[in-house]
């Protein structure tokens, strides 16, 4: 990404906050970035990073009864899908869209994957609904949808500021970012957003691993964008989850700076002590596909590839380099389904039908 070039007014001096931060990111030495070739390394750095990575995330709120309820079902072609509500904390509640495969023998338990929306209208671009409630597909493929298809229960929750849990217009008549607005908001409370919404989606996994069909043991996770983000972050917090997919979201955190990033996404102090490479490192050892679209302009392939080639070390390190994988593809910002059902297949132990693939 070509950096834009400051005037030079003050003569080479550094006046905007942009420039600051570019800057200031790059001199960063940060004290936990991974740089071990042995096991044993491996084993040492997690140990003193996993925790940091904890103490970044700051509090989560209380736990309370999930008081699930079912609100509709609808039988389509394909699937089954229906709308679900839980609480999250005490004073939030989550919905949801669960699809399910159609045919299913009595008492069979399926594998399930956590679909983490990116930005846009929340939950329902995974289900195929877009923003004015027609019938359509964006940049995240209908992607619950295809999962239930090919034999998996796909979870799609709206993330908070998003879908049914966006703020009513009236709040907020100027233009702002609302996920910067929501931040600075769970801030003054003692709270990060990043965090909040990685707690709605535990409570999430907790919801799953209470329904009947779900064999919760097969849990995998996926999202593009601000949904790999969630991904990203929830699967290294959350050892539940068996195996992931990071779609258009893995590089460095600097090439982010100042315009590529939001409340939604941000970790106070992350480069202080690594970036995201080494928040992929605590997925390690468990299966991690990066996907990245060769003409992504959100985040160049350059950068992805950049970030990847770190975490092939961490997990060439902890001796599981097999179980990491990379799907750069012929694309733009956006979710690449094939490879994710595949991917899910093979490491959820699931024979996809032939037609699905």
């Amino acid at each position: 990404m070509k950096r834009r070039q400051q005037p030079d007014a003050a003569g080479g001096r550094v006046l905007t906050l942009g420039e600051w931060g570019l800057r200031t990111a790059e001199s960063l030495a940060p004290a936990q970035r991974f740089a071990g070739r042995t096991k044993t390394d491996y084993t040492r750095w997690r140990r003193q990073f996993e925790p940091q990575l904890r103490g970044m995330l700051g509090r989560f709120p209380d736990p309370v009864p999930l008081r699930a309820r079912v609100l509709e079902r609808r039988l389509f072609r394909t699937y089954i899908r229906e709308k679900v509500i839980f609480d999250s904390e005490q004073f939030m509640s989550v919905p949801a869209w669960i699809c399910l495969p159609k045919d299913r023998r009595r008492g069979q338990k399926f594998p399930a994957v956590l679909c983490c929306h990116g930005h846009g209208h929340g939950k329902d671009a995974l289900v195929g609904i877009r923003h004015d409630g027609r019938r359509g597909t964006d940049y995240q493929k209908n992607l619950a949808i295809r999962l239930a298809e090919n034999g998996f229960v796909a979870m799609a929750p709206d993330w908070r500021g998003f879908g049914e849990r966006a703020e009513p217009p009236e709040t907020h008549p100027a233009p702002r970012d609302l996920c910067n607005v929501a931040n600075l908001m769970a801030e003054l409370l003692g709270y990060n957003l990043l965090t909040l919404n990685l707690w709605d989606a535990m409570k999430s996994i907790d919801y799953l691993a209470g329904r009947r069909e779900v064999d919760i043991s097969r849990l995998g996770c996926a999202g593009v964008s601000f949904g790999g983000t969630m991904t990203l972050f929830l699967t290294a917090a959350e050892p539940r989850i068996t195996a992931a997919c990071v779609s258009g979201y893995l590089g460095t955190t600097a090439k982010a700076l100042p315009f590529l990033t939001c409340g939604s996404q941000t970790l106070p102090d992350l480069l202080q002590w690594g970036d995201r490479a080494e928040v992929a490192g605590l997925v390690c050892d468990r299966p991690l596909l990066v996907q990245a679209g060769q003409y992504d302009a959100s985040f160049p392939a350059a950068d992805t590839l950049a970030a990847y080639r770190r975490v092939q070390d961490i997990y060439r390190a902890a001796g599981v380099e097999d179980r990491l994988s990379l799907d750069l593809f012929d694309g733009v910002h956006e979710i690449n389904a094939g490879p994710i059902l595949k991917w899910f297949a093979k490491r959820l132990f699931l024979e996809l039908p032939a037609q699905k693939r």
